[in-house]
């Protein structure tokens, strides 16, 4: 894990029922390359690195245990947003009204623990440990531009104006422009560090769980439905075209993870 300015997404993690099943699904259609078989540094735990086809990393895959599927754990992706120091931003996080979700927990790679928002959804807080040799590394998961990552980031809340302040109070999000969408309200640009990373919106229809929706980068949307189709999950939304002439779709995969990509149209 890289160092990175703080609030930005540093880490993305697949949590899941079948690793192995979703090994194959993404491969299909995205392009990675997952492993067929638990980290063997992983403490025991079913958990996998996301390859991508230029040597990166795109994240990792976590198999759920029966112990947090009692609990109430789904399969879903969740992001890791850097803090300078975890303890203190989930001080921080829990007066503002989020909750501690996980407690905190040292891993070679950083010190990390899972939390939600006041409105309840969830993701990770991380303060990473730079690489040997190479303390001003940066994470490389997220790009705008760059397949097999993640190029945007977006959350539809049950509070939108709420969602803002928390988000600019603790991960220094700014939201300088917004694009009208009539009923729905407006869809609010996130930049951060100089980047357009991603956008919020209000949530039009109350949903059990709000939870960061990540897009990522296809060859081919095209090709990405099919595949998707093929490997057993389901087209929620699109193909449709967003401005700058690029498609998305809205899927889950077969275990019931929500995802999205983006991409040319393709054939």
């Amino acid at each position: 894990m890289n160092k990175t300015n703080h609030g930005s997404f540093i880490w993305y993690e697949l949590m899941t029922t079948d690793s192995t099943a979703a090994a194959k699904f993404y491969g299909a259609v995205i392009g990675w390359k997952i492993s067929d078989h638990a980290d063997p540094q992983a403490g025991g735990m079913d958990y996998r690195m996301i390859g991508r086809s230029d040597g990166g990393n795109a994240g990792g895959v976590f198999q759920l245990r029966q112990e947090e599927l009692v609990h109430g754990a789904r399969p879903t992706w969740l992001g890791y947003l850097h803090v300078p120091n975890v303890d203190d931003a989930i001080k921080a996080i829990e007066a503002d009204g989020g909750k501690s979700m996980m407690p905190a927990m040292d891993l070679p790679v950083g010190r990390i623990a899972m939390v939600t928002d006041p409105m309840g959804t969830p993701f990770y807080v991380m303060a990473p440990v730079p690489p040997p040799g190479k303390r001003e590394a940066r994470s490389d998961v997220f790009d705008v531009a760059a397949k097999q990552r993640v190029r945007w980031n977006e959350l539809a809340s049950p509070d939108l104006a709420r969602a803002k302040a928390f988000y600019s109070t603790h991960f220094g999000f700014e939201f300088k422009e917004a694009m009208p969408m009539g009923a729905m309200g407006d869809y609010c640009f996130i930049d951060h560090d100089g980047v357009r990373l991603g956008a919020i919106m209000q949530e039009p229809e109350p949903t059990p769980k709000a939870a960061w929706l990540f897009y990522f980068g296809v060859d081919s949307i095209a090709a990405a439905k099919k595949a998707i189709l093929a490997g057993g999950g389901s087209v929620l939304r699109g193909p449709h075209e967003v401005p700058g002439g690029e498609w998305i779709i809205v899927a889950t995969d077969p275990q019931g993870a929500r995802f999205g990509v983006v991409g040319p149209q393709g054939e």
